[in-house]
C-alpha cells in the first residue's frame, strides 16, 4: 500500500487533500444543502417543518403577507430590515476605512522593529471576547453614561444624548468591532509598497495629497477591496452587537433570522432569509474576485 502511494502522485495529492475536502462537504456544504432544503418545507403548525410537503411560501413571505381572507398583500417589514443592514453594514465600512487607511499608512511609514509592536496593539481587542466588549460600549452609551458624563462635563451639551439603542450605537460597535479586520489587510498591501515610487511622485511636484491619490492608493486597492470585504460581510450577519446596542426596535438580518427559529418558529423563512444572506455574501465575494483576480502572466 506504502509503495503504491509513493508511485502515484495523484494519490498523495488525493490523501492530502482528502482530509479538508471532507471537513468542507462535512460542515459546510451538507449545512448549506440541509438549509436550502428547509426553505422549501411546509412549516409545521407548532414549529419545526413538515418533511413530505414542498412549498416556496417562505420565499414568498419575504415580500407578502396573508391577510384574513387569505389574500397576498404586500409587506415591506422585512425588506426594510434588510435595508437597514445593508446600510448599517456599508456605514460602518466607510467608517471602518476613514480610520483604518490612516492607521495602516502609518503602521507601513514606521521602522520594521516598530511595524510588530503596532500591529501587536491593533489585534489586541481579539483578546476579548465580542460579547464583553459589547457590554462596555453599553456603560458608555448608555443615558447617564460615561460618554454623557463627559460631553455634559465638557459643557458640549446640558442634556443626555441617549446614543444607545439607535443604528448610531450599532454602528459604533459594528466599527469598533471590525476595524482591525479593515487595518491589517491595507497594512499588509502597503508594507510591500516601493516608497520610491511616492519619492519619484515628489520629484515630478506631486504634492502629498497627490502622492497618496495618484500612487499610494491605486497600489493599495487590494487591501482596501479585501479590508472592505471583511468588513461588510460580517456586519450584514451581526447578532450580538445590534442586540446588545440596537435593541429590539432596530433589527438587523441576524436578529430577524433568530426569531424566526426561535421564537417564531418558523424554521422554513428561517432558513429562506439565511439563504437569501447567503447569496447575496457570495455575490460580493463573485465581485471582488473578479475584479482583483490575478491577471494571466
Amino acid at each position: 500500500m506504502l509503495e503504491a502511494i509513493r508511485r502515484s502522485p495523484r494519490l498523495q495529492r488525493l490523501l492530502l487533500i482528502g482530509p479538508a475536502v471532507a471537513i468542507v462537504v462535512v460542515f459546510m456544504l451538507l449545512p448549506l444543502g440541509l438549509m436550502a432544503y428547509v426553505s422549501f418545507l411546509e412549516r409545521g403548525q407548532y414549529g419545526g417543518v413538515i418533511w413530505d410537503q414542498y412549498t416556496v411560501e417562505a420565499y414568498v413571505g419575504f415580500f407578502f403577507e396573508r391577510d384574513f381572507l387569505d389574500n397576498l398583500v404586500v409587506n415591506t417589514d422585512y425588506v426594510s430590515i434588510y435595508l437597514r443592514s445593508f446600510l448599517l453594514s456599508l456605514l460602518t465600512t466607510v467608517i471602518a476605512l476613514a480610520v483604518g487607511f490612516p492607521v495602516a499608512l502609518y503602521i507601513a511609514l514606521q521602522p520594521p522593529s516598530r511595524r510588530k509592536l503596532l500591529v501587536f496593539l491593533v489585534t489586541i481587542p481579539f483578546w476579548t471576547n465580542l460579547l464583553v466588549r459589547n457590554y462596555a460600549w453599553i456603560l458608555l452609551l448608555r443615558t447617564n453614561g460615561l460618554i454623557d458624563q463627559w460631553a455634559q462635563g465638557l459643557g458640549l451639551t446640558d442634556q443626555s444624548i441617549s446614543i444607545l439603542y439607535t443604528p448610531a450605537a450599532i454602528a459604533i460597535g459594528l466599527t469598533y468591532s471590525y476595524l482591525p479586520f479593515m487595518v491589517l489587510p491595507i497594512y499588509a498591501s502597503l508594507e510591500k509598497l516601493d516608497f520610491r515610487l511616492v519619492e519619484a511622485a515628489y520629484d515630478l511636484y506631486a504634492t502629498r495629497l497627490q502622492a497618496l491619490r495618484r500612487v499610494v492608493v491605486p497600489l493599495s486597492l487590494p487591501g482596501i477591496a479585501a479590508g472592505c470585504t471583511l468588513v461588510f460581510i460580517p456586519c450584514l450577519g451581526a447578532y450580538v452587537t445590534p442586540e446588545l446596542l440596537g435593541g429590539s426596535k432596530e433589527l438587523m438580518i441576524g436578529n430577524l433570522i433568530q426569531l424566526q427559529f426561535g421564537a417564531s418558529r418558523n424554521w422554513p423563512l428561517g432558513s429562506a432569509l439565511a439563504f437569501t444572506l447567503l447569496a447575496f455574501v457570495l455575490l460580493a465575494m463573485l465581485v471582488y474576485l473578479l475584479r482583483f483576480r490575478k491577471l494571466p502572466e
